[in-house]
């Protein structure tokens, strides 16, 4: 049978990683794992509160339903709120402020789902996450790149946003801590937005899932902290990278309640919820945040200081993120683009890392690399990587 897929399919540009993929493919199939920067999945166990909390709430019959609260169970709102006042000092109502979902990136492609008609335009980042762009152009929409350059601290300058585009716009998206480039955004920087977004009718989606992978005491912010940000914002939230939940599939979104609803709406006739003993283990996460975040980033921060400091040694000048757990390298000045440069990084040294251009046109000149890899000894790992492109491949800065 020849039947064409859907045109919101064929509008998706052909995968932009092909030819390192079919490189990795060799090498697995000869017997040759790399040294993989690609993942951005934590590669620690979920914590056994955690499991403990998920296990004992299985076993009661009263979460086996659906949850038909469409917002989510009240234990986990209440959670949820009160972590946000204590963690960001912003306070979000349990009642109609706080959404429950099924991990950040459903809830980043429904809001979009919510309020995206075709022709409507979305400010979205670049480099940034994929699905930013895609939901928007799947509701035909029409994407309007914010470049996050170096000289910027790698955010957008809302001031470069022509008139007509921000007059037109209806969603902008933002993501810091920020993937790719570890950015971080100061209350300044939210202000500035918020003010951006109330002069324009703009709604502001951010993308707050890295918020607590940070680095040397360093404090991010939640732009729900901006005095007025529920009038203009909704701000998304994970427990994947915070708890090493990536599979667990639970998140929350939170801010003003005309936001709040819409999404629910539309999950509503998408989803029936997250599961409700997921929700409780969800609870448990939260309640012991404090007795576990810092094992968790210390640990990243080892990694860190060890790539860094090690890259460094080969001739980069490369500042240390303060958070988030990547590392955005700009590429050497003998290399002509970023594909090229991971290219050989891969069939040269068997070290496998991310063209920033897979992230947008904008991340062109740099790769990203992940602090979460396989294997046992992570520091090793980093330490042979360095090594290999220390001996194998001429760098030129």
């Amino acid at each position: 049978m020849n039947i064409p897929v859907a045109q919101r399919l064929q509008r998706i540009p052909p995968y932009p990683f092909r030819e390192i993929a079919e490189i990795k493919a060799k090498m697995l199939a000869e017997g040759n794992e790399p040294i993989d920067f690609g993942i951005g999945d934590p590669d620690m166990p979920t914590p056994g509160f955690v499991i403990e909390a998920l296990a004992e709430a299985a076993k009661d019959p009263a979460t086996h339903p659906y949850d038909e609260s469409g917002f989510g169970i009240p234990e986990f709102k209440q959670a949820v709120s009160e972590f946000m006042a204590k963690r960001y000092g912003a306070q979000v109502s349990p009642d109609g402020e706080v959404q429950g979902t099924i991990g950040c990136k459903e809830a980043l492609a429904h809001i979009i789902w919510g309020y995206i008609d075709p022709s409507d335009v979305v400010l979205v980042p670049d480099p940034a996450y994929s699905v930013y762009k895609v939901q928007t152009t799947w509701c035909g929409g029409a994407a309007f790149p914010m470049p996050l350059r170096a000289e910027n601290g790698f955010l957008p300058d809302f001031d470069a946003v022509p008139l007509p585009v921000r007059k037109a716009a209806k969603l902008m998206f933002l993501n810091y801590p920020n993937n790719p480039t570890g950015a971080v955004a100061d209350l300044d920087f939210f202000t500035r937005a918020v003010d951006f977004a109330r002069e324009n009718e703009i709604i502001i989606v951010h993308d707050c899932a890295y918020s607590e992978v940070r680095y040397d005491g360093y404090a991010t912010h939640s732009i729900l902290e901006v005095e007025g940000a529920k009038d203009v914002a909704i701000e998304m939230h994970s427990f994947s990278k915070t708890f090493n939940m990536t599979g667990w599939r639970v998140a929350w979104a939170c801010g003003g309640a005309d936001f709040v609803a819409a999404l629910s709406k539309t999950k509503s006739n998408i989803d029936s919820g997250t599961f409700m003993a997921v929700q409780h283990a969800g609870i448990a996460a939260l309640a012991n945040y404090d007795s576990f975040i810092g094992e968790l980033n210390a640990e990243y921060q080892r990694r860190r200081d060890a790539l860094v400091n090690g890259l460094n040694s080969l001739g980069w000048n490369i500042q240390p993120p303060k958070a988030t757990f990547y590392v955005w390298v700009p590429i050497p000045a003998n290399y002509a683009t970023a594909a090229d440069f991971a290219r050989d990084l891969l069939a040269e040294c068997g070290v496998l890392v991310i063209p920033g251009a897979v992230y947008g046109s904008y991340g062109e000149g740099f790769v990203r690399l992940s602090l979460t890899i396989k294997g046992d000894d992570k520091l090793a790992q980093i330490n042979e990587a360095i090594e290999r492109i220390r001996t194998r491949l001429t760098l030129k800065f």
